[in-house]
C-alpha cells in the first residue's frame, strides 16, 4: 500500500511514500506521518491511498505521529477546494483545518494527580489529627486534585502520601482536561414558545434536514453556493437565537452535530451561555466546545478533541471553527453572516461564510445564514435560487423597533463654535436615562483619544515612519500609536518642524478614549466602561464588562465594532452613534453598504426591553441614502439603490474581485514589476469572458509596515476558472526578491 502525502512545507504538490507492515492498520486518509525528505524528516498528512505510483523507488513512511486520523476525509476534501477556490498552496490550506496545538507530536494533554478514598484490608489504622482533617475533606468530595486537597486541607502533600502508604487513599496521574468555562455557573433553560415568524423560520430548516439525508455526490463540482442553505433574514430582536436553537436540538435527535459561527470574540461568552444553559441537561445533553483565538494552546488542544471523540455535539467559534471536525454534521449556522470578520486575513484567504456553504453541501447538512443586513452577495443568492430567503420582519412579543433620530452635526458645530462630542440632544437624552435607571450604549468606531496630532501653525501632522497613516494618541499611555504597524512614539511637547517649535501643538479628531474622558466629567456620578482592544487584552476582560453591565453596575457602555451586534441587554433604552459617518467615505465600493450594517446593527442593541428604544445618529452627512434607509430600517429599499450602483460598475454581487496585491521596499521596482505582472494576468486570462482588470494602481492604504504597495483588481463572474488559471501562473511566475505577492479571492478589504 502507498501513501500520498501533503507535507507541511508549502511545495504545492504531494508525495508518494511506502506504507510499512508494522504501521497497515495506522495509517489511514488524514493521519500525519513522519517521513523522509531529502537528507531530513518532515512531518506530513496522508492526504490518498493508492495501490500504485508512478514513481519508483520509494521510501518508507518513519512513523505515525500523534493520534492517527485527525483529519476527517470530508474535512480534507474541503482543504482542496480552498486551495483552488482562494488559489494558495494545499499545504497551507491543510494547516489551517487543523491546530497548531493538535499538530503537535506530543500528547497535549495535562495530566494531573487525583486523590481518591480508599479502604484498605484489617483494621483501619491510628490517624493524626491533621491526617483525619483531610481524610474528612476528600471523603466530602469523593476525589480530587492533590494541589486542590492540600490547599482546602490546608496541608501538604507528604500528609497525603502518607495516607496512601496507610492504604486509605490512592493517587494516581490522570488527564485533567481544561476548559475554558468551567468555572462559570450555568442555569438551564427550556425552549420558549414561538411566534408565527419563527415557527415558519424553523419548519422550512427542519423539513430541510429531513430532506438531507439523501446522500450527495461529494466528487460534485463545489461552488460557495447551494440551494439547501437559507438566509434567515431576521430584524434585530427577532428572536434568531431561538430559532438557531430548536434547529440544533432537532439535529441531536436525529444523532447529528452542530457548528455555530459568530464574527466577534465579544459575542462568544453570551452566546456559548445561552447554548450550554440549553443543552447542559434533559435528553438533548452534550458538551459544547469552544474554539477561537483567545483560548490558550491547552484549552485549544482539548476542546477539538472533545469534538473530534464525539463528546461535544455543539460547537461555537469564529472563522476557524468552520473546520471543527463534527461527524456526522446536520446543521451550520453563521450567525452576523455579512461580517467581515469572517474572512481571514492571510493565506489562506478563506471566507467562513462560503466555506460553510460548502462544508453543508458536500456533507449533506443545512446551513443557516442569519442577520439582520445581509450582505448584498447573500441576498442577491436568494433572488436567483441559491439560497432560499427566510423573513422575521417584526420583534418578538410585538416590540417596537427602535426610533432613530439622525442629529446634523454642522448644525451642532455652529451652534457651539467648534465640534462638540456630543449633541445638545444626545446630552439631554443621556441624562434622562441616568435619571430613569435605564442603560445607554454609544458607539464610535475610533479607539484612540484623538486621530492625529497637530500644528496649527506650519500645519505639520504626526506620521507613522513605516505606514501612510498619521498616529494616533493615546491619553492613558500618553503615546502616539500606529494602529496599523504597531509603531509608538514620545508626545511631542512643541511642534517637532524646527522652525516652527509651536507650544500649541493639539489633538484632532476623536476615539473612544476621548469619549470616555468627556463622558467622566458630563456625569460624574454615572459608572462608564469602555470596550475596545486597548483595553480588551484578555481573554476575561469581554465577559467581565459584559456581565457587569448585564447586572447593572455599568450606567453607560463605550466601545467600538465589538458592542455593535449580537449583544442583548434588555435595560439598554439609549444607543447613541458619535460619528455615523466615520466608514462612509472609505475608498471601497462597500463604504456604503457598511455603514448602512453597522447603524442598523448598533441601533438594534435600543429597546430589546419592555421600553421602547431611542437612538441618535449624529452626522455630518445626514442625508446620505445609507444613514436614511438605516434610520427607516429599512433593508430593501437599500438594496434595491445600492444594487443599481453595483450593476453599473460591475461589482459584487454581478462577478467576483480576485485582488492582487503587490509589496516591496522600492516604490520604484514595485511599479515596474506591477506592470509586468499585469501583462502576465492578460496571458493567462485568454478566453474568459467578461473579465475586468483595473491597475495597476497605488493602493489606498500606499504604505504600510515599511512597504509600499500596488494593487491589481480583477473582477470576473468565473471566479474558480480565473482561480485555476492564477494558481498555474504562481507556478511560473519569475517576481524579484524584495516583491511579493498576494492573491486575495473575494477581499472584504480594499486598503
Amino acid at each position: 500500500m502507498i501513501a500520498r502525502v501533503t507535507l507541511e512545507i508549502a511545495l504545492r504538490k504531494e508525495f508518494d511514500y511506502l506504507i510499512p507492515p508494522e504501521l497497515v492498520d495506522e495509517v489511514t486518509i488524514g493521519t500525519r506521518v513522519k517521513i523522509p525528505f531529502g537528507p531530513r524528516q518532515v512531518t506530513g498528512c496522508v492526504t490518498a491511498l493508492v495501490e500504485h505510483s508512478p514513481h519508483t523507488n520509494l521510501r518508507a513512511i518513519v512513523r505515525v505521529v500523534g493520534e492517527p486520523s485527525l483529519v476527517t476525509p470530508r474535512v480534507l476534501e474541503l482543504a482542496r477546494w480552498i486551495a483552488d477556490y482562494y488559489c494558495c498552496a494545499p499545504e497551507i490550506a491543510l494547516r489551517s483545518v487543523l491546530p497548531e496545538a493538535v499538530r503537535k507530536e506530543k500528547s497535549g494533554w495535562r495530566e494531573r494527580l487525583f486523590v481518591r478514598s480508599a479502604t484498605p484490608p484489617g483494621e483501619r489504622p491510628k490517624l493524626t489529627a491533621r491526617q483525619e482533617e483531610v481524610l474528612a475533606v476528600l471523603q466530602a468530595r469523593g476525589e480530587m486534585p492533590l494541589q486542590e486537597l492540600v490547599a482546602a486541607a490546608e496541608t501538604t502533600a507528604e500528609t497525603v502520601r502518607r495516607l496512601e502508604d496507610k492504604g486509605l487513599v490512592t493517587v494516581a496521574a490522570e488527564v485533567s482536561e481544561r476548559d475554558p468555562y468551567a468555572n462559570e455557573q450555568i442555569l438551564p433553560t427550556v425552549p420558549l414558545t414561538l411566534d408565527a415568524e419563527q415557527t415558519r423560520a424553523l419548519t422550512a430548516i427542519t423539513t430541510a434536514m429531513e430532506k438531507a439525508a439523501i446522500p450527495v455526490d461529494a466528487s460534485a463540482p463545489a461552488e460557495p453556493a447551494s440551494a439547501a442553505a437559507f438566509l434567515l433574514h431576521g430584524v434585530t430582536g427577532s428572536g434568531k437565537t431561538e430559532v438557531y436553537l430548536q434547529a440544533i436540538a432537532h439535529a441531536l435527535e436525529r444523532g447529528r452535530g452542530a457548528i455555530v459561527l459568530v464574527p466577534e470574540i465579544a459575542l462568544t461568552p453570551q452566546t456559548v451561555e445561552r447554548f450550554k444553559a440549553r443543552f447542559s441537561s434533559g435528553p438533548l445533553r452534550t458538551l459544547v466546545a469552544v474554539l477561537h483565538s483567545h483560548l490558550s494552546a491547552g484549552e485549544r488542544h482539548d476542546e477539538w478533541h472533545k469534538i473530534r471523540q464525539g463528546r461535544a455535539r455543539i460547537v461555537i467559534g469564529a472563522r476557524s471553527a468552520i473546520f471543527a471536525p463534527v461527524e456526522p454534521l446536520g446543521l451550520i449556522i453563521v450567525d452576523e453572516e455579512h461580517e467581515h470578520s469572517y474572512k481571514q486575513e492571510e493565506a489562506p484567504r478563506y471566507h467562513a461564510r462560503d466555506v460553510a456553504v460548502v462544508r453543508g453541501r458536500r456533507e449533506n447538512s443545512v446551513v443557516v445564514l442569519g442577520s439582520a443586513t445581509p450582505s448584498l452577495e447573500s441576498y442577491y443568492n436568494t433572488k436567483n435560487g441559491k439560497y432560499t430567503l427566510l423573513e422575521m420582519p417584526t420583534r418578538v412579543d410585538s416590540k417596537k423597533m427602535p426610533v432613530v433620530r439622525v442629529v446634523d452635526m454642522r448644525q451642532a458645530a455652529r451652534l457651539e463654535k467648534g465640534v462638540p462630542i456630543f449633541s445638545p440632544q444626545l446630552k439631554e437624552a443621556i441624562t434622562q436615562r441616568l435619571e430613569r435607571a435605564e442603560q445607554t450604549m454609544l458607539f464610535l468606531n475610533r479607539r484612540g483619544y484623538s486621530s492625529s496630532l497637530q500644528c496649527p501653525k506650519c500645519g505639520y501632522v504626526a506620521q507613522c515612519p513605516n505606514c501612510s497613516v498619521s498616529l494616533t494618541f493615546h491619553r492613558r499611555d500618553d503615546k502616539l500609536a500606529c494602529h496599523v504597524c504597531g509603531h509608538t512614539a514620545k508626545v511631542p511637547s512643541v511642534c517637532p518642524e524646527a522652525k516652527c517649535r509651536n507650544p500649541a501643538i493639539r489633538y484632532a479628531g476623536m476615539g473612544t478614549e476621548r469619549v470616555e474622558e468627556t463622558l467622566t466629567k458630563l456625569f460624574p456620578k454615572a459608572r462608564i466602561q469602555r470596550m475596545d482592544s486597548d483595553l480588551m487584552k484578555r481573554k476575561d476582560d469581554y465577559r467581565r464588562a459584559l456581565g457587569d453591565f448585564k447586572i447593572g453596575k455599568i450606567d453607560i457602555l463605550v466601545g467600538t465594532q465589538m458592542i455593535a451586534k449580537g449583544l442583548h441587554f434588555e435595560n439598554v433604552t439609549l444607543v447613541g452613534v458619535i460619528y455615523a459617518d466615520l466608514s462612509l467615505h472609505m475608498p471601497d465600493f462597500r463604504a456604503g453598504e457598511r455603514t448602512f450594517q453597522l447603524l442598523t446593527q448598533v441601533a438594534g442593541r435600543a429597546g430589546r426591553g419592555d421600553i421602547e428604544g431611542e437612538v441618535f445618529v449624529q452626522a455630518f452627512t445626514p442625508f446620505h441614502p445609507a444613514i436614511q434607509f438605516a434610520r427607516r430600517h429599512d433593508f430593501a429599499g437599500f438594496y434595491d439603490q445600492e444594487l443599481e450602483f453595483r450593476a453599473q460598475l460591475k461589482y459584487p454581487p454581478f462577478t467576483r474581485v480576485a485582488l492582487l496585491t503587490l509589496k516591496s521596499r522600492s516604490e520604484e521596482k514595485l511599479q515596474f514589476t506591477a506592470d509586468f505582472l499585469k501583462v502576465e494576468v492578460e496571458k493567462a486570462a485568454v478566453g474568459l469572458k467578461d473579465l475586468v482588470i483595473a491597475g495597476p494602481a497605488p493602493a489606498p492604504l500606499l504604505r504600510a509596515e515599511s512597504f509600499y504597495r500596488y494593487q491589481i483588481m480583477l473582477r470576473t463572474p468565473q471566479m474558480p476558472q480565473l482561480s485555476r488559471r492564477l494558481a498555474a501562473l504562481l507556478t511560473t511566475l519569475k517576481l524579484p526578491d524584495d516583491v511579493t505577492l498576494a492573491v486575495d479571492v473575494d477581499p472584504v478589504n480594499l486598503a
